[in-house]
């Protein structure tokens, strides 16, 4: 039996408690304004500011004003260029259609990330497929291989409606670009790049699971299908945001097998930051150096304390820094 395929053997099978990890050190927490329709979805540092990116919407991005405590978003404006075929199923196809007319946000962007030279990667979650807009503002989607989708399918990924890729990751020198599948099943796939496309080399599958994730007492529900919301890259390792049991986890970057977690539970189910919601909220990540920003998506729901608005934490790196053993 190959490694490949014993790792994701062991994805399916091995149970984790969320009692077990840490908890992380929230150090500040800050609505943002100005992002119209809401429902932030990505997060990444590019060159000198925070980046996000709405679900909700399909031509902007934002840069977040940090110099107060309420952040401002300054919206960037792009062309979408025409939409490619990645091989989703024609139901998945027109339900994505559908519900993105009804609600706003036909790509449904749902992960952001910046390599080195500044240039924004985004997901689309309705089409199975990555922007790449550059510092100047022009976009186009990448060429990434038919295998990406049709090997995610075989392997049980992306069958399902709102259950697709919730998550993007590129290294600094776009060299190699990592997808996260939210849920039933969830799993990890890279592509690797080759001048201006991109290939799989060995498989684009890195790990596939399923199963169950235990959620933070205070929740209506003791377990709930496990779910990925959020990817990034940091000091060669993936980190992936959980949100079922309100966790940041490490894994390794040759097949996605798990580290080490790191909860935020404390901070997300405190009574004022609580939402009328069984499920948890946060949708995006970036790691560096010094700790984390997890963005949270409201869903245009209002918090405890009446906060409508979209919120970032800012965590700092656990004690000894993200590369610690656990």
């Amino acid at each position: 039996m190959s490694a490949r395929w014993m790792a994701l053997l062991v994805a399916l099978a091995v149970p984790f408690s969320a009692a077990a990890a840490p908890e992380l050190t929230m150090v500040s927490e800050h609505p943002v304004e100005g992002i119209a329709a809401g429902n932030l979805s990505g997060l990444a540092w590019c060159g000198d500011a925070l980046w996000a990116v709405s679900d909700r919407e399909d031509n902007v991005l934002y840069r977040l004003d940090a110099s107060d405590t309420v952040w401002r978003a300054e919206a960037e404006r792009f062309e979408l260029p025409p939409v490619p075929n990645t091989g989703l199923s024609w139901g998945v196809r027109m339900r994505s259609a559908f519900t993105g007319m009804l609600r706003g946000g036909e790509m449904d962007f749902e992960g952001l990330s910046c390599d080195s030279l500044g240039n924004r990667y985004l997901v689309s979650e309705a089409h199975a497929a990555v922007l790449r807009v550059s510092p100047a503002g022009t976009a186009e989607w990448l060429s990434l291989p038919v295998a990406v989708v049709r090997q995610a399918r075989a392997s049980g990924m992306l069958l399902k409606f709102n259950a697709m890729f919730e998550g993007v990751a590129v290294d600094p020198g776009a060299d190699r670009l990592w997808l996260a599948a939210e849920h039933s099943r969830r799993g990890l796939m890279v592509t690797h790049r080759n001048q201006n496309s991109w290939r799989c080399t060995g498989g684009c599958v890195l790990m596939v699971g399923g199963g169950r994730d235990s959620t933070p007492p205070a929740m209506d529900e003791a377990t709930q299908p496990r779910r990925f919301s959020g990817l990034t890259f940091h000091s060669d390792k993936l980190f992936t945001l959980e949100p079922v049991a309100h966790q940041i986890c490490r894994r390794k970057l040759e097949n996605g097998e798990r580290e080490a977690c790191w909860s935020y539970a404390d901070t997300a189910m405190a009574e004022p930051r609580r939402y009328d919601t069984p499920y948890g909220n946060a949708e995006a990540l970036w790691v560096d150096a010094e700790g984390a920003w997890v963005g949270i998506d409201n869903n245009e729901l209002t918090r405890a304390d009446g906060e409508k608005r979209p919120v970032v934490w800012r965590f700092a790196a656990p004690k000894g820094g993200w590369s610690a053993k656990q």
